[in-house]
């Protein structure tokens, strides 16, 4: 058995992915987005990845509606479905075989009730359980009276399935996450751009088709974030990735090899507050040099004016305009302010 324990990333995007496709009962949905996160782990650990696919990959990167597929995923050439449950009688055969009797193959994952920890208990295949069935409804005995055979086979042996491989670990080794501020390397005159997505390993696609030599990041640039409908700091990152897609806002695809954090992550519009103060007012970014041109950024307290009805890129001329008092800070002596 593996346990597998989402993070909050997981969580968000299970949970929004449910909203979006509009189902009748969130829970049962988000439950089961998180069993299928917890089985993609497991092939991504110990499955070659040319072997294996997950059907609503793309959807709950982006929490978007699912496209109408009767499994989760393929493994070696089967039709895998994963069932999560907190309830274990779920997974007794006659469950099993009722709810999918056409897949192959049935991974059973069950879950905590604050759904912090899920545990692979196992998988088996769908004839063997139709068999299991079938012999147990012609069986003349008497069945033990506090004890039900749940019939799942190690997750380990799931790799026998397959042709002998090497151990495969196909984890993502760049260090971004959606949300992080980066800068482009080795370039003079660098922009502060925001990670919208990390690619699997895999999907090392570029923009022009051909495939690049690492992992691919897209990043979005905060003037055209700025720009779309809504207040993208709003969003929990891991979210934003649907949020571009929706609203149609440019993705950049970089190698993550060619990217690094921003030494000065800040631009127009950021609320921030300064840590040194006890009781710290919200501040808006009104200007900043950015990344590795200048540590100094200029913010003027939202005691002074109603940041909201300007745009971000209007911010310092908006402030010279009418005489708002701004303020000079070292980059690091301010804090992006969290979100509500």
């Amino acid at each position: 058995m593996y346990r597998y324990t989402p993070d909050e990333f997981d969580h968000e995007r299970a949970h929004h992915q449910a909203v979006i496709q509009g189902v009748d009962d969130l829970d049962v949905k988000r439950i089961g987005n998180l069993g299928e996160l917890a089985f993609e782990q497991f092939c991504r650990e110990y499955l070659p990845v040319e072997m294996w696919e997950w059907m609503n990959e793309d959807a709950i990167r982006r929490c978007n509606p699912e496209s109408f597929s009767a499994y989760d995923f393929e493994v070696f050439g089967y039709s895998v479905d994963v069932k999560s449950s907190r309830d274990v009688s779920a997974f007794l055969p006659e469950s099993l075989v009722e709810r999918d009797p056409d897949d192959d193959i049935v991974v059973m994952v069950w879950h905590r009730d604050n759904e912090d920890s899920l545990m692979l208990l196992g998988w088996e295949r769908l004839e063997t359980l139709q068999t299991k069935v079938e012999t147990e409804e012609e069986y003349s005995g008497e069945a033990p009276e506090k004890l039900d055979h749940l019939a799942a086979r190690p997750m380990n042996e799931l790799i026998d399935l397959g042709p002998n491989t090497a151990h495969m670990n196909q984890k993502p080794e760049n260090p971004f996450e959606p949300g992080d501020r980066v800068v482009k390397s080795g370039d003079d005159d660098p922009s502060v751009g925001v990670v919208i997505e990390v690619m699997p390993p895999e999907k090392n696609t570029g923009a022009f088709g051909q495939e690049m030599d690492g992992e691919a990041v897209r990043v979005a640039f905060p003037s055209s974030l700025d720009d779309g409908p809504g207040d993208w700091r709003t969003h929990h990152p891991a979210i934003l990735a649907s949020y571009c897609h929706d609203t149609d806002i440019k993705l950049w695809t970089y190698k993550h090899e060619n990217l690094e954090f921003a030494p000065n992550p800040y631009v127009p519009g950021d609320k921030v507050f300064k840590t040194s103060h006890d009781d710290p007012d919200t501040a808006v970014v009104v200007e900043s040099p950015g990344s590795t041109r200048g540590e100094d950024v200029t913010v003027a307290y939202l005691g002074a004016f109603d940041a909201e009805d300007v745009w971000a890129s209007r911010l310092a001329d908006h402030c010279e305009e009418n005489g708002i008092k701004c303020y000079t800070y070292d980059c690091s002596e301010i804090e992006f302010e969290e979100s509500t």
